[in-house]
C-alpha cells in the first residue's frame, strides 16, 4: 500500500513554503491600478509559470543532482537547513520584508506586463525555499507514483496560491496586519519543524544510522 504519510507530508511542506496568506498584500502591492480582470490574469499566468518551474524540478531535479555528483541525502541536509533559515524568517518577520523589497525592485526595472513572470512566478511563487522543497520532496517520492502524486500536491498547492490571489483584497482586509503576523509565525515554527525533519532524515540516510 502506498505511503500517504508521505504525501501528507509534501501537501504540508509546499503550502507552508509556498505561504499564499504572505503572498496576497504583496501580490496587492504589484499590482496598483489593475482592474480585477487584470489582477486575475497576473495572477493565473504567474501561477501557470511557478507550476511549471516547480514540475520541472519535481521531474528533473534527482537527476541534476546525480548529473553534479550531489547526494539525495546531502541535498536533505543542505535543502534542510535553507528551509529552517526561511523559516527563522517567517517566525521573525524578515521573509516579508525581504519580498516587498524584490517586488519593489522589480517594478522599476519591469514593465507591469511581464509582473506575472517576474517577481510573481520567480522568485515569490517558485522561490529558492520552493524548489529546495520540490527537490527534496522529489527524492522522497522517487517511484512513478510517488513523482506522480508530487505532481498532484504541487499543481493543488499553486491552485490554493491563485485562489488566494484572486481573492487578496478580501483576505488580506480580513487578516489584517495582526492576523498575517499570527499565521506567518505559525506557518513559520512548522515549517522550523519539518526542516529539521529532513537534516535528521538526510544525516541517518548519509551516515546510515
Amino acid at each position: 500500500m502506498y505511503d500517504y504519510e508521505l504525501v501528507v507530508n509534501a501537501l504540508t511542506t509546499m503550502l507552508v513554503t509556498l505561504d499564499p496568506p504572505g503572498l496576497a498584500p504583496i501580490f496587492l502591492g504589484l499590482t496598483v491600478g489593475m482592474n480585477r480582470a487584470e489582477r486575475n490574469q497576473v495572477a493565473l499566468r504567474g501561477s501557470i509559470i511557478a507550476f511549471a518551474i516547480l514540475a520541472t524540478f519535481a521531474i528533473f531535479g534527482a537527476g541534476i543532482l546525480g548529473l553534479l555528483g550531489i547526494s539525495i541525502a546531502a541535498f536533505r541536509i543542505a535543502g534542510g537547513l535553507l528551509l529552517f533559515t526561511i523559516a527563522f524568517e517567517m517566525v521573525f518577520e524578515r521573509r516579508q520584508e525581504r519580498k516587498e523589497k524584490t517586488s519593489e525592485v522589480a517594478i522599476t526595472k519591469d514593465h507591469i506586463r511581464n509582473i506575472a513572470v517576474f517577481p510573481l512566478a520567480l522568485p515569490l511563487i517558485a522561490g529558492p525555499g520552493a524548489i529546495s522543497a520540490t527537490i527534496l520532496l522529489s527524492g522522497s517520492l522517487s517511484s512513478p507514483v510517488g513523482r506522480a502524486a508530487l505532481l498532484v500536491v504541487i499543481a493543488v498547492c499553486v491552485a490554493v496560491v491563485y485562489l488566494t490571489l484572486y481573492i487578496a483584497e478580501r483576505v488580506d482586509r480580513y487578516l489584517g496586519v495582526t492576523g498575517r503576523a499570527i499565521l506567518t509565525r505559525l506557518l513559520g515554527v512548522i515549517l522550523a519543524a519539518l526542516a529539521v525533519q529532513f537534516v535528521v532524515d538526510g544525516t541517518r540516510a548519509a551516515f546510515v544510522i
